[in-house]
């Protein structure tokens, strides 16, 4: 299957029974039914004959072989109950107070990262929390932008937002794309294959070039206060979630590339004191 194509396809076709649904990811892990079977440790004749429906699988087995799989966890479920059962994972806000002790934990990480900026975001790349430094970074962006929740990535890329003052920006989008097109891969999501067309219409210079030898990372540069502050950034997930809203979500930790960025980023969280 080709992997921009499939991207590309807003509108992907609805399996009718747990067959075409394994089928469906299978193909999309590029892994044979032997492979499959393999891994499982199942034959391939009861995998051949679970995906034309003329088997039907235990819970066990629908559960083994989308762990083997690599499916999300919303899409587990979407398989039990294809296959006739109650889905096995739950999703709560993450107010719920069975959440509180994952809540807590996501606060910690963000407020131990100051002076430097994180923000948490959810599946779609919609902002959830964000420490105190991310503020400054976003001041003249207009208000109708920065409503709750709003979408980490149109912001980048959006010509109101980051992206006149994104000093690569060419080269930090084409990381976005790409983060987000694998993402788009790995879970077929519509409304994030959506996203991925959305950003791609917009205005984004193409990359010029490969990176100096001397990168370690891709920088995000911002021009702010009349110079460039410098960024790399990490990402942070849950370890062993079985909640689909910690398993969907996403920690963006960034650090100082530069002196002068290290410094910025003192000055303004002693000035936020």
């Amino acid at each position: 299957m080709n992997a921009h194509a499939s991207t590309a396809r807003t509108e992907p076709s609805q399996p009718v029974h747990i067959g075409d649904h394994l089928r469906e990811w299978r193909q999309r892990r590029r892994m044979s039914q032997l492979d499959l079977a393999g891994e499982a440790e199942i034959s391939a004749r009861h995998l051949s004959f679970v995906e034309t429906g003329r088997a039907a699988p235990s819970r066990d087995m629908v559960l083994r072989l989308a762990d083997r799989l690599d499916v999300p966890l919303r899409e587990r479920n979407v398989l039990l109950v294809a296959a006739g059962y109650a889905p096995a994972f739950p999703q709560r806000p993450l107010e719920d107070p069975a959440l509180k002790s994952a809540r807590q934990a996501i606060d910690l990480v963000l407020k131990a990262h100051e002076p430097n900026p994180a923000l948490a975001y959810d599946r779609h790349w919609n902002l959830v929390t964000a420490n105190r430094m991310v503020a400054p970074l976003l001041e003249g962006v207009p208000d109708r932008l920065l409503g709750q929740p709003f979408n980490v990535l149109r912001l980048a890329f959006h010509p109101e937002g980051l992206a006149p003052r994104t000093v690569n920006l060419a080269e930090w989008c084409a990381h976005l794309l790409e983060r987000l097109h694998r993402q788009c891969e790995a879970t077929a999501d519509p409304e994030l294959i959506k996203l991925y067309n959305d950003l791609k219409s917009y205005p984004i210079p193409a990359r010029a070039g490969p990176l100096s030898s001397d990168n370690v990372a891709i920088p995000f540069k911002l021009r702010h206060d009349g110079g460039v502050l410098s960024f790399f950034s990490t990402t942070m997930v849950f370890g062993t979630p079985v909640d689909i809203t910690l398993s969907e979500l996403a920690l963006e930790t960034f650090f100082p590339a530069d002196e002068r960025t290290s410094e910025w980023l003192k000055g303004t969280a002693a000035k936020m004191a």
